[in-house]
C-alpha cells in the first residue's frame, strides 16, 4: 500500500480550526454591501496593530506595497539608497527599485541567515536614506544593534515582517520595533488572507496617515489627491478573514514552535547544518530551514519518500536578470550565494501530526 505524501505546507487545518468565525466573516460582509474601506477593516487594522505592540496600522493589498508604500512614506526616491539583506525574497529589493531607489545588498551573518549588523556602517553613503533588514524565515534580525546604527547615520530603519507574524524580539512582538513595519497576509503566511494582502504597522502616526493617503490613489478626501498615490487597499473580505483567524495565531505559534523543536531533536546529529535561534530570539517558524552541501539530491531523495519541500530561494537578488543592471557577478556577495545552493525548506504547519513529524525526521535522517 502506498504510503500517504506529506506535503511542504497544508494550510486545510488553519481554515479548519477557524471555520465558524471565518464563514460568519464571509457572509457578514457579503451582507454588508460595503467591501472596501470600512468596519472590517478599521477592526482589523486596531487589533492587529494592538497584536504587534504598535499604535497604528494600515491594510494594503500585498506585502510588496506594504514595503513599497513604507518606503514612499519615509520619503524615499530617485537617486537615494536603500541597504537591504543579500539573501532574501526579490520583493524586498523590488520596493526599493520602485521607488527609483538603489538597492545596497548587506551580506548576513552566517548562522541566523539575516542581515548582519557589523557590516552595515561599511555600506553606508552620503546617500542612504534607509536600512531594510527582513526577519528572515519568521526569524527576528538584530533589530537593537541595528537601530543604534541607524540612529547614529540619521537614518530610518522599515523592517520586513513578511514572514514573522508573532514572532518576537527580547520578549517584545516584532512590528514595533523600527520607525515602520511592512506586513505580507499572503494565503501561505502564519496569518494568511484568502487572497493577496499586506500591513504596515508605526506609532509615527504621521507617517502612517502618508501611507494611508498614499495607498487609495494619494487621497484623503474623495476625489481631492493630495499627492500621486496608488491603489493599494486590504478589502474588506480580506480583513475580515484575518480578524477572524487572528484569535488563533497565538496558540499556532506555540504549535509551530513544538514542531521546530521536534524537528530539531529529531535531526540533531545529521550531516545538515540546523538553524540556530539566538538566545534573544523567539523565531515565527514561517519556515524550517535547513542547509546541505547536495541540496539537490537531498530535495530527490526526499520527494522519492513522499515528503514535500521548497527552496527559499534558489537565486539570490543580485543574481536576478532582473537586476543585471547592478552589475554583480558570481562570488560578489559568498555568504548569500552559498546559502542560496544549499537551503531547502522542510514541512512545519499547525496541524501536522506526530507521524507526520516522525515521517519527515525519519526521511531526512536517512536521505542526509
Amino acid at each position: 500500500m502506498a504510503v500517504e505524501a506529506i506535503p511542504f505546507l497544508d494550510l486545510q487545518p488553519a481554515y479548519r480550526a477557524a471555520q465558524p468565525a471565518i464563514d460568519a466573516a464571509l457572509l457578514r460582509v457579503a451582507g454588508s454591501g460595503w467591501f472596501l474601506l470600512g468596519k472590517e477593516l478599521a477592526a482589523f487594522e486596531e487589533a492587529w496593530a494592538r497584536s504587534c505592540g504598535t499604535a497604528h496600522c494600515a491594510g494594503v493589498a500585498n506585502g510588496l506595497d506594504a514595503l513599497f508604500l513604507s518606503l514612499k512614506a519615509l520619503g524615499v526616491g530617485e537617486g537615494d539608497e536603500v541597504i537591504v539583506p543579500s539573501n532574501t525574497y526579490i520583493a524586498t529589493w523590488l520596493a526599493v527599485s520602485q521607488c527609483g531607489a538603489k538597492p545596497v545588498p548587506v551580506e548576513p551573518d552566517a548562522q541566523t541567515y539575516n542581515l548582519d549588523p557589523a557590516l552595515l556602517e561599511a555600506a553606508i553613503t552620503p546617500r542612504t536614506k534607509v536600512i531594510l533588514p527582513v526577519h528572515l524565515y519568521g526569524q527576528p534580525a538584530d533589530m537593537d544593534t541595528i537601530m543604534d546604527v541607524a540612529r547614529r547615520h540619521h537614518l530610518k530603519v522599515l523592517d520586513d515582517c513578511a514572514q514573522a507574524h508573532a514572532a518576537r524580539y527580547k520578549v517584545r512582538p516584532v512590528g514595533g520595533l523600527a520607525d515602520v513595519s511592512a506586513w505580507s497576509f499572503y494565503p501561505g503566511k502564519n496569518l494568511g488572507a484568502f487572497g493577496d494582502g499586506g500591513g504596515v504597522t508605526s506609532r509615527d502616526a504621521e507617517l502612517m496617515q502618508r501611507v494611508k493617503v498614499l495607498r487609495n490613489y494619494g487621497s484623503e478626501k474623495k476625489y481631492h489627491n493630495e499627492v500621486k498615490g496608488i491603489n493599494s487597499r486590504l478589502d474588506e473580505i480580506q480583513a475580515a478573514v484575518l480578524a477572524a483567524k487572528l484569535p488563533l495565531l497565538e496558540a499556532a505559534t506555540h504549535e509551530r514552535r513544538a514542531i521546530a523543536a521536534r524537528l530539531l531533536e529529531g535531526l540533531a546529529g545529521c550531516d545538515l547544518q540546523l538553524p540556530h535561534v539566538p538566545h534573544w530570539a523567539e523565531p515565527a517558524w514561517h519556515l524550517f530551514v535547513v542547509r546541505h552541501a547536495d541540496r539537490d539530491g537531498l530535495q530527490r531523495r526526499l520527494a522519492e519518500q513522499g515528503i514535500g519541500t521548497l527552496i527559499h530561494y534558489p537565486v539570490p537578488p543580485h543574481r536576478q536578470p532582473a537586476y543585471a543592471e547592478l552589475g554583480y557577478a558570481e562570488g560578489d556577495f559568498p555568504i548569500a550565494e552559498a546559502m542560496h545552493r544549499e537551503v531547502l525548506s522542510l514541512p512545519l504547519w499547525p496541524g501536522m501530526s506526530e507521524l507526520q513529524i516522525e515521517r519527515v525526521i525519519k526521511a531526512v535522517r536517512a536521505s542526509c
